[in-house]
């Protein structure tokens, strides 16, 4: 079987691809990457997997792709993923969300391949909810609240119109907050992470920065939220949308106070206006059972685990010089 992942070189891309490997030996994996990809991530994969260059806003460069590959699963997680990038690069972020996606099912749709597609939205798609809206469902009605929200919520459109109108065997989901291991530092609990383990080395000074700590988040480990994607290819129904996240809830703050006790000195804390977003989404608490009903998937890894893990992942780039 021959298995197709966009944005492989990202933290999620490679943790399925490291999923893939370990689990399903059988499984040929192709990853699309630009010229300019940084393989950091799968450097240790690399010569294990196949990388193709083309690119989600050049749609010939995908139809040579999938005529070459021709791959039964694809696994579209490449993304413009940055909340606070998209309130700067709004047109960028729905270009490359919105009009990537499209080509890509385009390509599927001339080239006349049928595999089955996996369609990365985001929770990001509900906004801002009222706590009668929590945990939310599959049903609650979207507010998208930032430039990227609504790039997700057009990607996610476009998957269900090209399921109806051509048959194309797309799956979506809207994943709550996952982390891990080589999560980018703009995100707000890996950017803690590194800033504690700069602390910790040395190279930086107390007080560490932060933005809105009271956001409400519900978490999940990324090597969990991988083991999903392969489920709800193996189980779900083409044309669905489903939520899936983790069990732990906790606000920003006690997120912090959580990697704060991994910490090997004092590290203290001061609110950065820079870091708050024009518009915020601050109650984020799902309810996944129509996934776990569909593949009886359960996160296995806790928070606290995740939180160090990534901890150690900063504190070992900071060892290397990266």
């Amino acid at each position: 079987m021959d298995v197709l992942i966009t944005g492989i070189t990202g933290m999620v891309g490679s943790h399925l691809a490291e999923y893939i490997l370990e689990n399903h030996p059988n499984v040929t994996i192709h990853g699309l990457v630009r010229w300019r990809s940084p393989l950091d991530n799968i450097k240790h994969i690399k010569d294990k997997i196949n990388l193709h260059c083309a690119e989600l806003r050049d749609l010939n460069s995908l139809i040579l792709l999938l005529n070459k590959v021709k791959p039964s699963k694809i696994f579209h997680l490449a993304a413009q993923s940055y909340v606070m990038t998209s309130f700067d690069a709004p047109a960028d972020t729905l270009q490359t969300n919105v009009i990537g996606t499209t080509n890509l099912l385009d390509a599927v749709r001339i080239t006349g391949i049928d595999p089955v597609i996996h369609i990365c939205s985001s929770s990001e798609v509900y906004g801002q909810v009222s706590e009668e809206d929590v945990p939310i469902v599959e049903s609650c009605p979207l507010r998208p609240a930032s430039p990227y929200a609504v790039s997700k919520v057009g990607e996610d459109m476009v998957a269900y119109q090209y399921y109806q109108s051509y048959g194309i065997k797309t799956i979506r989901t809207r994943m709550f907050t996952h982390t891990g291991p080589r999560r980018g530092d703009v995100f707000a609990e890996s950017a803690f992470a590194k800033q504690i383990a700069e602390i910790e080395a040395g190279v930086r000074e107390n007080p560490m920065k932060v933005g809105n700590l009271d956001s409400v988040r519900t978490f999940a480990d990324v090597r969990d939220a991988v083991h999903a994607y392969w489920l709800l290819l193996e189980k779900c129904t083409p044309g669905e949308v489903y939520n899936i996240g983790g069990v732990e809830t906790m606000t920003i703050g006690e997120m912090l106070d959580a990697l704060r006790e991994h910490a090997t000195c004092e590290i203290h804390h001061e609110v950065d206006p820079k870091l708050l977003r024009p518009s915020d989404v601050t109650l984020q608490v799902p309810n996944i059972s129509k996934f776990v009903d569909q593949t009886g998937w359960k996160p296995e890894i806790s928070t606290k685990q995740t939180l160090k893990d990534l901890l150690d992942y900063h504190r070992e780039r900071i060892k290397n010089g990266g």
